[in-house]
């Protein structure tokens, strides 16, 4: 019984993650118009410190903030903030459904990245689970010059900027409270994004029209990695990934909805493929 709780304590976190990052997804597009990425990296940020300094103060966890591991934040920053870059570059260029297939194979960069970054072997399992994934990442993208896309090449290295972020932040919550790796990823970020947004000498401001999106995005985005991290905290990965590809016939539905997107086919294949050899390389790992 206890473990049927946490499957369920978990999927309700996961139904928070995955209406979080839907809503940053819709609010993203929203103001891609009137704001370049860096400058709603930048927004986004600060609304992030705001949250993160108010919900410490009143946990009383402001205290865990160290300063041990400054160039691990530092370098998994870079990573975030470059992959979620060009996640929002992505987010106009090509259908939401496509940039959240292509996202999900952040996994399997890991992969393939682990042995130099984290010092892991790459065992038989994950070596077919990468075959999979870059087999899926072809049935989505399908490129050819006359079909492939420049949203479909920034939202792939998006997945690499996520990858390194995802194995820096592994080796931080060994040592780092959630509200530490929380604070520096937000005040680095901003500082990032002021320096990006800034170099030519002008920041838009958002207008009253794209502030609430901005407020959104920033909210989406904490909500989004915090329900996820507590999911995973209570039940093992091989039941939080299967809610987390749940986003993606989500995204396609609103695509098709509210932006005319077509339903694609190739996409889902596509999707199914990489969601597959998510699956077989989290069931190599835990099997045991």
């Amino acid at each position: 019984m206890s473990e049927r709780a946490n499957v369920l304590k978990a999927s309700l976190w996961m139904t928070g993650s995955i209406a979080s990052f839907t809503a940053m997804a819709i609010a993203g597009r929203e103001v891609s118009g009137e704001l370049d990425t860096f400058e709603i990296m930048t927004f986004r940020s600060i609304v992030g410190v705001i949250v993160v300094l108010i919900c410490g103060g009143m946990a009383g966890t402001l205290n865990q903030i160290t300063r041990r591991h400054l160039g691990t934040h530092f370098i998994r920053n870079i990573g975030h903030f470059a992959g979620q870059n060009l996640w929002f570059y992505s987010l106009p260029l090509i259908s939401l459904a496509q940039v959240f297939a292509l996202e999900f194979t952040a996994p399997l960069w890991v992969i393939l990245l682990s042995p130099l970054i984290l010092g892991e072997r790459i065992t038989p399992v994950r070596a077919l689970a990468a075959i999979f994934g870059f087999i899926g990442i072809l049935i989505v993208a399908r490129p050819t010059p006359e079909t492939l896309e420049f949203g479909q090449l920034t939202a792939a290295l998006a997945a690499i900027g996520f990858a390194i972020s995802i194995m820096f932040t592994s080796k931080l919550t060994r040592t780092e409270t959630i509200t530490c790796v929380l604070f520096y990823l937000t005040t680095m970020q901003a500082a990032f994004g002021i320096i990006c947004a800034g170099i030519d000498g002008d920041i838009a401001l958002p207008s009253l029209q794209a502030t609430p999106w901005l407020v959104l995005i920033g909210l989406a985005g904490l909500m989004g990695h915090f329900s996820l991290t507590n999911a995973l905290s209570i039940a093992p990965a091989t039941v939080v990934v299967p809610f987390d590809f749940a986003r993606l016939p989500l995204i396609a539905l609103i695509g098709w909805l509210f932006y005319n997107e077509a339903l694609e086919l190739w996409v889902g294949v596509g999707a199914l493929v990489i969601f597959g050899a998510n699956y077989l390389n989290i069931w190599g790992a835990t099997r045991k």
